[in-house]
């Protein structure tokens, strides 16, 4: 059911299952958010008809349920979440790209919340005056000379939820940071604190407020737009380059695939209809386009309001961004280091399309729109694109991509085997692989899952296979699970094809007895590693018995257990095991686990136990620190349970955070956990290792894999993520039900040790699947961040079941902070061509921002409420006594570490900004309250010290000494950490 919530219209009504309608011309041509239907996501809402005097006092939070995580068929189910629609703030089809749309949307005026500290909301009308001199509101109880700001008063206008008033009153939490600003005013620097409908509307204000604080009366005059001439130049250029013969047009087809060539996710089908409207509007008969048309269409068509006002944000409110812009913006957003004014005149060489700014250097809205698109502003770190961890620690101390049963294409029991199993795994970076080898007609091995009905393929093949793809994708070492039930005859065929096939890429050395742990992926690249049955090693007889692994007949058990009352359980059988066969299998040795004690005082670090899923969940559950400490030394090899008939796949997570080595997934079955599974393996370089967390591998530390708090001695990191808009975003795979339309919504989920996960949504943007502006923020606590990884899932809203758009799953010491575009993936792991999902990220150490009993989580801690590391103790005394003197210097610098948090806190308020700023940002935003009335600076920055301090020039106002008093204290704190 559909629920209609407008603000002084009275529009209600209880039907369901239809799409949002459109406003009226009416609506649409008065103030944006005048007629505006609310989904709650920008914060509290008036009740209808409200008189001149009435306000509004809220005090609980309306959320939104969280859903589990997306099936296997990609669909979420939305039961728990009634259906809103929302009328657009502004008509849809209303581009804005310059500040003379802002000021006169702004002049048209928008409904607007007011917000005072005591908690209450007024709902105001505000306008800018035709002369651009005042901003009034109505109604008010002030005369009407009173209700009005002069724009000359303005000293600040703040984006977010960023002065007292926001930080203390008790709403703050309802109202959402992107639909809030304020404007700072008068010689006390007073606050008018303002909600607005929609991000977009905030924007509108923000930008047309500081262009006016720039220029006045004459900002009109300023503002006509050298951005818009950029932009004209270049476009005319490419359309006199099509119109070769200068017949002032040209034909609808040539200019279709003109625009299709510069925006290429834009469909032809909407370029046409958009050229077939404009002449349709001017009753023009012919369909040939002129470059005004052309421009004209490109303008709408092309335009991202959501970047636009992100550029004029760093402009120094111009129409584009100059080189000492640019380089602000790199620094202080992108997070990139050494910046240079070089650099920034590179960035505009390389994506401004107009001559224009490429001579002046100058990057326009279009060239602004290609770098934010480009592989240089991609979430994932390139570092991470090559082998960047350590790899000379033991082969224990990695994450191992593992395949489960790699020759199957479909399920377990009645699936076809396949070698493109191979193939595609290896292809993918895997480095373990399984070989269920029988005897096969003809003396030929084969492989498929014995004691079911799946199909079988000759095992010289596979071997070929391997030979070929082994090392395409990684160099390092690849396990072969070999899982052999042949004949001895047999064996020797099986042994053959190795040693021909394979030669010398089979690591045949013995594993060095004076060891503790296994070699280094490093010192094994381009070997081969044989995981099996061993003999003894004094066995000098050409074969021998061993006890055989089985994982089909476990499975075959399983299915006829449940066929059947009586349970039956299958005793394991011996079998011969050829000396040959067994002398190739060297650095892992199969072993079966009996229990952690045992294991810690008798298994040697090249002998290998694989755990059947249910068993191993058992091992973490009831032994979760024993577990972590086993797999420091040993490899454990994880597999499906034998009731996953159908190939589904278990959670790697689950095991990871055990710190298992090998996880092994069935590659064919697509869903969330194969996209953890790639998601996960795609750093260092895809190359299929990846270094287990240090408090994983070091011997002297302790972690349990259920933790549901903060890590002792890890930092925990707090993820702020902005999801600003969609691009592009394809209709669901097999969905016809809506035909085109496409109502999407963002999902993003953290998945980690059970402390981290948690998931958010933003709200659905209903009929628009080519641009969706989402604009909301969430901030996640990140308490082992070397485990963590981040899910962004974009799903179709719909009355009968959310359907899958794509996702993109990221490690969290992977992600880039800024403003970062995200490419899609479909539900089987294929790009989904030009689909982005378009965000803002920024990382910090902890949480800031209001005041302490307003904080939760983010709460200042004073020293008694700090958590410092703790020893461990061994009850070896030496190395207790060696570790005892460690624990004063990490109490101090934990002290140290949160000293520095608080003092930064204060000042990043003091500066109007939220905890998500960095230092550099806090000084931009503070530099123009540094000069006076007569143009004398207040203050100036002695650059003579190693940090900067600050020397008052004169008498200081109120706001800027508490803001120097905040910057001596973090100065003192940075002077400390040095000592």
């Amino acid at each position: 059911m559909a629920e209609f919530v407008a603000e002084n219209c009275g529009v209600s009504s209880a039907g369901g299952g239809g799409k949002s309608p459109q406003p009226s011309e009416e609506a649409a041509g008065r103030a944006a958010g005048e007629v505006s239907v609310s989904n709650g996501d920008c914060g509290p809402c008036a009740p209808e008809n409200q008189g001149l005097d009435t306000a509004v006092v809220l005090d609980s939070k309306t959320g939104i349920p969280r859903k589990t995580s997306i099936i296997k068929d990609g669909s979420r189910r939305c039961k728990e979440r009634k259906k809103t629609v929302s009328f657009s703030s502004m008509p849809t089809e209303k581009k804005i790209s310059s500040a003379s749309d802002c000021i006169n949307s702004m002049v048209d005026g928008s409904e607007l919340r007011k917000v005072r500290s005591n908690s209450r909301v007024y709902h105001r009308y505000f306008l800018l005056d035709a002369d651009m001199q005042s901003l009034r509101w109505e109604p008010s109880k002030k005369e009407s000379d009173k209700a009005k700001i002069d724009v000359k008063s303005i000293k600040e206008v703040r984006t977010g939820k960023n002065t007292d008033t926001f930080r203390t009153n008790g709403i703050s939490d309802q109202i959402s940071e992107d639909c809030a600003f304020s404007i700072i005013y008068g010689e006390n620097y007073e606050s008018l604190d303002l909600v607005a409908n929609s991000a977009d509307v905030a924007n509108i204000w923000v930008t047309g407020l500081r262009y006016l604080i720039s220029y006045g009366k004459h900002t009109l005059n300023m503002i006509q737009s050298s951005q818009d001439n950029m932009r004209a130049s270049w476009l005319g250029e490419l359309f006199d380059e099509a119109d070769a013969i200068g017949r002032k047009s040209i034909s609808l087809c040539t200019a279709v695939q003109l625009i299709k060539k510069l925006s290429p996710g834009v469909k032809n089908v909407k370029i046409e209809l958009k050229f077939k409207e404009l002449h349709k509007s001017k009753d023009k008969s012919s369909s040939d386009v002129t470059k005004e048309e052309f421009i004209e269409v490109f303008h709408d068509l092309c335009t991202r309001p959501e970047i636009y006002f992100l550029l004029v944000q760093f402009s120094s409110n111009k129409e584009f961004l100059d080189t000492k812009d640019l380089m602000i913006f790199l620094e202080a957003e992108q997070g990139m280091a050494k910046v240079s004014e070089d650099i920034s005149v590179e960035v505009i060489q390389k994506y401004e399309p107009s001559k224009e700014g490429q001579l002046k250097g100058w990057l326009s809205l279009d060239g602004f729109t290609n770098y934010l698109m480009s592989a240089d502003c991609h979430i994932f770190d390139p570092e991470q694109k090559t082998v960047c961890q350590d790899m000379n620690q033991p082969l224990s101390h990695y994450y191992i991509n593992s395949s489960h049963n790699t020759y199957l294409i479909e399920d377990q029991f009645r699936g076809p085997s396949d070698i493109t199993g191979y193939i595609r795994a290896l292809k993918m970076g895997c480095r373990s692989v399984e070989l269920d080898v029988w005897d096969g007609p003809d003396n030929e091995p084969v492989i498929y899952t014995g004691h079911t009905m799946t199909s079988q393929i000759v095992f010289r093949n596979v071997i070929d296979i391997i030979n070929k793809y082994a090392f395409a994708a990684s160099e390092f070492p690849l396990f072969l699970c070999l899982e052999n039930h042949c004949s001895l005859k047999q064996q020797k065929v099986i042994f053959q094809h190795l040693k021909k096939i394979l030669g010398d890429k089979v690591h045949t050395d013995p594993p060095n007895l004076e060891d503790n742990y296994l070699p280094s992926p490093l010192d094994l690249k381009g070997k081969i590693l044989l995981k099996g049955k061993k003999l003894p090693s004094n066995c000098t007889e050409p074969e021998g018995e061993v006890t055989d692994e089985d994982e089909g007949a476990e499975m075959s058990q399983r299915m006829n257990n449940e066929a059947s009352e009586q349970q039956v359980v299958v005793q394991p059988k011996k079998f011969q095991l050829s000396k040959d066969l067994s002398d190739l299998v060297t650095l892992c040795k199969s072993v079966q686990f009996k229990d952690f004690q045992m294991a810690f005082q008798n298994q040697k670090h090249w002998e290998l136990c694989s755990f059947n899923e249910v068993f191993a969940s058992r091992c973490a559950t009831d032994h979760p620190g024993d577990f972590v400490n086993y797999n420091k030394k040993f490899l454990a090899r994880v597999y499906p349970s034998p009731m996953r008939i159908d190939s589904s796949n278990m959670n790697p997570q689950d095991f990871w955070k055990c710190g298992c080595q090998i996880v092994a997934m069935n590659y064919q079955t697509p869903g969330l956990m194969m996209d953890l599974n790639i998601g996960w393996f795609r750093q260092n370089g895809n190359c299929g290792y990846v270094l287990r967390p240090a408090i994983m591998r070091e011997q002297v530390s302790y972690f349990s894999a259920n933790t549901k708090d903060s890590v002792p001695g890890v930092s925990p990191q707090l993820l702020h993520i902005k999801i600003i808009s969609g691009l592009n975003l394809p209709k669901p795979k097999g969905s016809g039900a809506k035909g085109d339309v496409v109502d999407p919504y963002v999902y993003v989920e953290i998945h980690g040790i059970p402390a981290d996960c948690a998931e958010q949504r933003t709200k659905t943007v209903h009929q628009n699947g080519d641009n969706p502006i989402f604009d909301e923020s969430f901030e996640f606590q990140i308490n082992l961040p070397e485990l963590a990884m981040v899910r962004f899932v974009v799903l179709d809203d719909d009355y009968i079941g959310d359907e899958f758009i794509g996702q993109y799953t990221i490690p969290f010491e992977c992600i880039q902070p800024g403003f970062r575009h995200i490419p899609l993936q479909s539900l089987t792991g294929e790009v989904l061509p030009h689909a982005w999902v378009f965000v803002h990220v920024a990382i910090t150490n902890r949480r800031g921002g209001g005041k302490p009993h307003k904080r939760g989580l983010s709460v200042r801690k004073g020293k008694r409420g700090r958590e410092y590391a703790s020893m461990r103790i061994l009850l070896i005394k030496a190395v207790d006594e060696v570790f005892k003197s460690a624990a004063q210097p990490l109490r101090e610098a934990t002290d140290l570490r949160e000293n520095m948090q608080n003092a930064i806190v204060p000042f990043k308020e003091l500066c109007g900004l939220s905890a998500v700023a960095n230092l550099k940002q806090c000084i931009l935003a503070l530099s123009p309250r540094l000069i006076g009335p007569d143009g004398s600076p207040f203050l100036l920055f002695n650059l003579r010290e190693q940090y900067p301090s600050v020397e008052a020039q004169s008498l200081l106002p109120e706001v800027l000494k508490r803001a120097v008093t905040a910057y001596d204290t973090v100065s003192t704190q940075l002077s400390l950490g040095l000592r």
